[in-house]
């Protein structure tokens, strides 16, 4: 537990640069990973994409700084202009419907179950840095973490 505490604690004061490097790593790795592991490649990427949204929404807020970070992989993703607001009205929408988050957040569990340990390593530092980018790793981002962790 005072590991992870200190990770966090690491995340939190990590600066943009630092961010932006670890993540492109990582998603490098991750993404051809989640690929040959699905039957269509592209599968791959909405799974990694399904664990972004899961630690973007994990609080049930979206900040300027996690959308900033992850506008690229929506981008790529759904194939047009995704706005703030848009991605915002959707996370306050499912934060409403805590049943909503409760079935994401355990169909996330799921299939985090059938990776490797290496892998799941990996998706874990990339969804634990999307929490933290906008400088706090709160209780329930990091209760979303520890359910990925057991």
């Amino acid at each position: 537990m005072k590991e992870f505490n200190r990770l966090c604690n690491e995340f939190e004061q990590l600066d943009a640069a630092s961010y932006a490097l670890i993540l492109a790593e990582k998603s490098a790795k991750i993404v051809p990973a989640l690929a040959a592991i699905t039957e269509d490649g592209l599968d791959g990427v909405a799974l990694f994409a399904s664990f972004i949204v899961g630690a973007v929404v994990a609080d049930g807020d979206l900040s300027v700084e996690e959308f900033a970070i992850t506008f690229p992989l929506f981008q790529a993703f759904f194939g047009e202009d995704v706005s703030y607001e848009d991605c915002n009205y959707v996370v306050r929408k499912m934060r409403r419907e805590s049943r909503v988050m409760a079935k994401y957040v355990d169909e996330m569990v799921d299939a985090f179950g059938q990776l490797s340990e290496e892998l799941k390593d990996d998706i874990v530092l990339v969804c634990l840095m999307i929490c933290a980018i906008d400088g706090k790793v709160t209780q329930k981002e990091k209760q979303w973490i520890k359910k990925l962790l057991k």
